[in-house]
């Protein structure tokens, strides 16, 4: 703290010095030009004195005030302390601001804030993921003219907020939302936007999932129960058949097998309540490790694969998910694509969203069937999939996984012209590290 300055000996100063003027202008006999004098001096003095205050104010970027003596001295100390007190009080607010940021980056929700002309004020990161807001470039800008659903803009006019609705996703035609509005002080509104997909997909999952099983396990079941009504109940049989019975039994017992572990797979993640944008995945590490499992699987298949890998760049999301739907691409272009084919697998960066894709040379997929490929089950060719040991789930995984990080399978195939299985993630949930390693290529 400063102490208080001494004005009586500012006073004292001025007294002595207006006597020594007048003195001196009695001594030459010139009392007026003098004072006029001695008063411009004081003037002039003045006036520099706040000049240099005005310099360290506006131009100079010193904390420390100018030096000086007397009573200006007392001036830029004062003027310096008030300066350090207001900077502590920014600081304190700034550690506030930045806990309630963090504190909004927290919540299991997306939200928006809009004043009370429905003007954006702030969004947390989950709004920019699940509504596409950019922010701060949205601030200020209408809700509406950005959210353009009719029933968004219904919700927000009426001004009855007790109720939540449902809406497609504005960026993901896969998901629901649910919004929810908590009115506060001078009419500003909060919007909090859950994903509800999951609830309203139980009920279609039961569905789908008993009439898919029943139809995918009967032909299996059907071989089986088969082979064991020809085994004769006394007497053996011969040993060929015995033989084939006994492979054709296996191939389709692990054929059942593996088609309940990838409906398991996913269904459970069209269940999870897992938040998708937490977590960062070292995706370069994990399609290193694909790269492993992959050339085991290719060595029958004799195929040229090639893997382009960027080592900086990671995504948020789920690993296990993630490290499933990479794989199955991966995987399906080995088994489909003809024996001696050329693959080839990038992950890269494309303008500021990281991108995934699975190239190859086999004999592609006509138009009408690509639209279909992610449904489950489906087969372009039935007997070649059963032949590959395929479900038909692959690529249905591969759809909810995408779906679940907000991104979507890109197909594009002509037959006799290979395939490109491709996928982008958003800005978002884009990273890149500083880490330095050398991509993998083979």
């Amino acid at each position: 703290m400063f102490k208080p300055h001494p004005w009586l000996r500012s006073i004292i100063k001025f007294i002595v010095y207006t006597i020594m003027i007048c003195s001196l202008g009695y001594y030459l006999q010139q009392v007026l030009v003098v004072c006029l004098i001695g008063t411009l001096i004081l003037l002039g003095w003045s006036y520099i004195r706040l000049y240099r205050l005005d310099y360290w104010l506006w131009h100079s970027k010193k904390m420390s005030p100018p030096m000086s003596r007397g009573v200006w001295a007392h001036i830029y100390e004062g003027i310096y302390n008030s300066n350090l007190k207001n900077r502590k009080k920014r600081k304190t607010l700034g550690e506030i601001v930045r806990r309630f940021r963090q504190g909004s980056e927290a919540l299991p929700d997306a939200a928006v804030v809009v004043d009370k002309t429905g003007h954006i004020t702030w969004c947390n990161r989950l709004a920019r993921i699940e509504l596409g807001l950019r922010f701060p470039n949205d601030m200020g800008k209408l809700l509406t003219d950005i959210l353009t659903d009719p029933k968004l803009k219904a919700f927000y006019d009426a001004k009855r907020f007790e109720h939540p609705i449902e809406i497609t996703s504005p960026i993901n035609s896969n998901k629901v939302l649910e919004f929810r509005g908590v009115p506060y002080e001078d009419e500003h509104l909060m919007l909090l936007v859950r994903d509800v997909t999951r609830l309203t997909q139980i009920e279609n999952m039961r569905k789908d999932f008993v009439a898919n099983v029943s139809h995918e396990l009967k032909t299996p079941l059907t071989v089986i129960n088969g082979y064991l009504e020809m085994l004769p109940e006394e007497g053996e049989m011969p040993a060929p058949m015995m033989k084939k019975a006994i492979s054709e039994m296996r191939s389709q017992s692990l054929r059942m097998q593996s088609l309940i572990e990838e409906l398991l797979v996913l269904s459970r993640i069209e269940a999870s309540t897992e938040r998708a944008f937490d977590k960062l995945v070292n995706v370069p590490q994990m399609l290193w490790q694909i790269q492993v499992e992959a050339d085991a699987l290719n060595r029958e298949r004799g195929h040229k694969i090639f893997f382009d890998i960027s080592p900086i760049l990671y995504v948020y999301g789920i690993e296990t998910e993630l490290r499933s739907a990479f794989s199955n691409l991966i995987f399906n272009a080995i088994n489909y694509t003809p024996n001696g084919g050329v693959i080839e697998l990038k992950w890269s960066l494309e303008g500021a969203r990281a991108t995934f894709s699975v190239k190859d040379n086999g004999d592609g997929i006509s138009a009408e069937h690509i639209d279909r490929l992610t449904e489950r089950f489906y087969r372009v060719d039935k007997a070649r999939s059963r032949k590959t040991g395929g479900s038909g789930l692959g690529l249905s995984i591969v759809k909810h996984v995408l779906s679940h990080h907000n991104s979507k399978l890109l197909i594009s195939s002509s037959v006799g012209r290979g395939a490109l299985f491709s996928c982008h993630f958003s800005e978002e949930l884009t990273y890149l590290s500083d880490e330095s390693k050398t991509s993998s290529f083979r």
